[in-house]
């Protein structure tokens, strides 16, 4: 390759003195008649190297469901028997990933807590509703307040604990830690299987097997 003429450097030089913060030794030019020592030989074994690793990635794998759930009354309820059941055939296919859940309500939620306990998912509730009373819907507090006393404190505490998961996946299952469920909570007062205010739910698994 010939060395770089005098007005394709005169060309860079502008470019040189807007980068002021880049040294001068910052653009180097080979002017060496010598060849590379990057050979064409050695740019072969780069490219065959690359295709050998390509070659042991598998495909990525995505996989997307969509499940409802009725609460049979307002509060926390433990859904994580009802997930994996959706995703079983899907998520035992990919060793390494992530799962996305989203709940696609504006006064319901999505968290991860305690699963044995029944008493913690009682404690949560009474706690959401004291961060969040009803009584704001009377005092001034709220102006949203035509669609019943459950209802704007029932948009604040689903921003509050928030829409969506996300959860590891690791050798085919969701890697949730010993004493961690899924939660729904329902933050209206209307509810019942069969009845009240079902809740859809978009699980959205990736990964490689």
């Amino acid at each position: 390759m010939s060395p770089p003429s005098s007005r394709f450097l005169a060309l860079l030089l502008p470019l040189a003195l807007l980068l002021p913060s880049l040294s001068p030794t910052s653009f180097a030019f080979v002017t060496s008649n010598q060849p590379s020592s990057f050979t064409s030989s050695s740019f072969s074994s780069c490219l065959s190297s690359s295709s050998s690793l390509s070659e042991t990635m598998s495909t990525p794998r995505w996989f997307q469901h969509e499940i409802s759930i009725t609460a049979p009354s307002r509060g926390c309820h433990l859904i994580t028997n009802d997930i994996n059941k959706a995703i079983k055939n899907d998520v035992s296919s990919i060793k390494i990933g992530i799962a996305n859940l989203f709940i696609q309500h504006t006064s319901a939620s999505l968290t991860i807590n305690e699963n044995a306990d029944p008493d913690v998912r009682r404690d949560m509730e009474m706690a959401l509703n004291k961060i969040v009373p009803a009584s704001w819907n009377h005092d001034g507090t709220f102006r949203h307040t035509m669609e019943g006393d459950d209802d704007m404190p029932g948009h604040v505490k689903s921003s509050l604990m928030g829409p969506s998961l996300n959860i590891p996946i690791r050798n085919g299952c969701l890697a949730l830690g010993t004493w961690q469920g899924i939660y729904l909570n329902e933050h209206r007062d209307q509810g019942g299987w069969g009845g009240g205010h079902t809740r859809r739910i978009i699980i959205t698994l990736q990964g490689q097997s």
